[in-house]
């Protein structure tokens, strides 16, 4: 007997286990639920969700509820009465009487090895805080924020230069054949739910602006993970006489002589940002406010840099 589906989820992390899901012959996912149509970027241009555009690729109909917590959502997953639902980034808390109705639950795909980074961005907060390995968990939903049950897992090591958009794409890919199998051996009792130990807990908080502002006191190894982490945003940005400036750079151990955090310093074609424990950033591109990104000799060039010149300042 084909298992019966309905899709929740909203941006391309989202999309390779939809598509996977959608090949399978012995399921069918009857409908996909997403957050409504937003304007975005500059223009204000409406666009649809990644996951939108992918269902009615597939001819597969969409649900689109301004909150998935009201009487007509309820009533939706009710008439459609799925043996499951599949929640990626979908982007709203599920209230506990939906969690009830399709038979083996609300099977979410979490970027993390929970109970760690429980949250919003758990992908972004392992690169920013250095972790070495990280991975994906599927778990059953409930009414708590990422403390459901969990059912399988995979686990993989995040590489010292990669950065969280390319973590997210690896992820993403490798979620699809996870959910898959979670699928097939929780129709078939295959799959003990595992409860979370709340004494290993930690959280991922949604992103917020004032993440990206460059702390120079910390080392240039932390500082060169944030600029990862942070990635596509709020990035990672300082102050340059009185304007907000971006910045991206790589770790330079060797720091001439003891300059104060954040100070500029030029060696030989390199352009240096000190950081704590007698470390550097050796920064490779620039952006002002108001200008486009440019590299960090074009940035020193334009700059006129001299002595007592930094960043924060």
């Amino acid at each position: 007997m084909r298992l019966r589906l309905v899709f929740c989820g909203t941006p391309a992390f989202a999309l390779p286990t939809l598509r996977d899901l959608i090949q399978q012959e012995d399921f069918e996912v009857a409908g996909v639920v997403t957050q409504p149509d937003r304007p975005r970027g500059r223009g204000g241009e409406v666009t649809l969700s990644p996951v939108k555009e992918a269902a009615l690729e597939a001819n597969i109909p969409v649900y689109q509820p301004e909150k998935i917590k009201s009487e007509e959502a309820q009533d939706y997953f009710r008439r459609m009465a799925a043996d499951a639902v599949v929640i990626i980034a979908y982007g709203q808390i599920v209230p506990a009487r939906l969690i009830a109705i399709p038979r083996l639950g609300w099977i979410n795909l979490h970027g993390s090895l929970l109970p760690k980074y429980r949250g919003a961005a758990p992908i972004n907060w392992a690169v920013v805080n250095g972790e070495l390995r990280t991975g994906l968990t599927t778990m059953q939903i409930d009414a708590g924020m990422d403390t459901g049950a969990m059912l399988l897992k995979y686990e993989t090591e995040i590489t010292p230069d990669e950065t969280a958009p390319q973590l997210a794409a690896r992820l993403a890919e490798a979620g699809a054949p996870l959910m898959v199998e979670t699928l097939r051996k929780l129709a078939a009792r295959q799959i003990d739910p595992v409860l979370q130990n709340d004494s290993q807990k930690s959280f991922a908080p949604m992103l917020k602006k004032e993440d990206g502002l460059v702390d120079w006191s910390l080392d240039a190894r932390q500082i060169y993970n944030r600029i990862r982490g942070l990635q596509p945003w709020p990035g990672t940005f300082t102050t340059f006489r009185g304007k907000s400036c971006h910045v991206w750079g790589r770790p330079f151990e060797n720091i001439p002589g003891s300059a104060a955090p954040g100070s500029l310093l030029r060696q030989g074609g390199r352009l240096l940002a000190a950081c704590g424990r007698g470390t550097a950033l050796k920064l490779e591109f620039l952006q002002l406010e108001g200008r486009k990104r440019i590299t960090a000799q074009e940035f020193a060039n334009g700059a006129r840099l001299g002595p007592g010149d930094k960043f924060g300042g």
